[in-house]
């Protein structure tokens, strides 16, 4: 049986995808209503997910780390 966690990491998992898809075609398609809907349920899951610890984010990164990659990426 499928527990909660696992049915809430599919989901923002799924909806993740969906963005990024959804990303693609909003230049073509020229309809934002599509990508607001799918936002909108990608922060709720998000919310709940974090709300229940289901889901921890990554730390954000200090003022040398993002330095150190802006250096990497301007190096020609």
């Amino acid at each position: 049986m499928i527990d909660e966690k696992t049915m809430v990491a599919d989901t923002l998992a799924g909806i993740n995808g969906e963005l990024t898809r959804f990303g693609e075609m909003i230049p073509q398609t020229e309809n934002k209503q599509l990508r607001n809907a799918c936002e909108t349920s990608q922060e709720e899951i998000y919310q709940l997910a974090r709300a229940h610890q289901y889901y921890v984010p990554a730390e954000k990164a200090s003022v040398q780390e993002v330095q150190h990659v802006k250096n990497i990426l301007t190096q020609g």
